[in-house]
């Protein structure tokens, strides 16, 4: 009598960020203590190395202090939510940026930690 041994190997499968919301709330600054330590003792650094990480110029955020709604913060979050796909609209942008400034560059910087992380393998197995 033959034994039948079935063997599968498990298939490797991408995980992959592609969602139309944020993937962290503007008050979640606890997902990532780092940032918000940043952002809560330098918070112009802070914002003008998003805007760099973002593609932006790097002392753009300091135009924020010449408006009475932050234009650049506001500009960074339309943008943002233009280039991943994330459904909102103007006006949450603008409170969010009126009232909550600070919080609202820690929910960009982690969005995109989150979005440009490289492709992940799961149980995929080096030959």
């Amino acid at each position: 009598m033959t034994a039948k041994m079935v063997v599968q190997q498990p298939r490797p499968f991408v995980v992959a960020t592609d969602s139309t919301q944020w993937s962290s709330g503007i008050c979640d600054c606890g997902r990532d203590p780092a940032h918000c330590c940043f952002a809560f003792w330098c918070f112009p650094c802070f914002a003008c190395k998003t805007a760099s990480d973002y593609g932006e110029c790097l002392c753009l955020p300091i135009l924020d202090a010449f408006g009475l709604i932050p234009p650049i913060t506001l500009a960074m979050r339309v943008s943002m939510r233009h280039r991943y796909g994330i459904t909102g609209n103007i006006c949450d942008d603008c409170v969010y940026s009126f009232f909550c400034g600070p919080c609202s560059w820690c929910q960009m910087a982690r969005e995109m930690e989150t979005r440009l992380q490289p492709i992940t393998l799961i149980n995929a197995r080096a030959k």
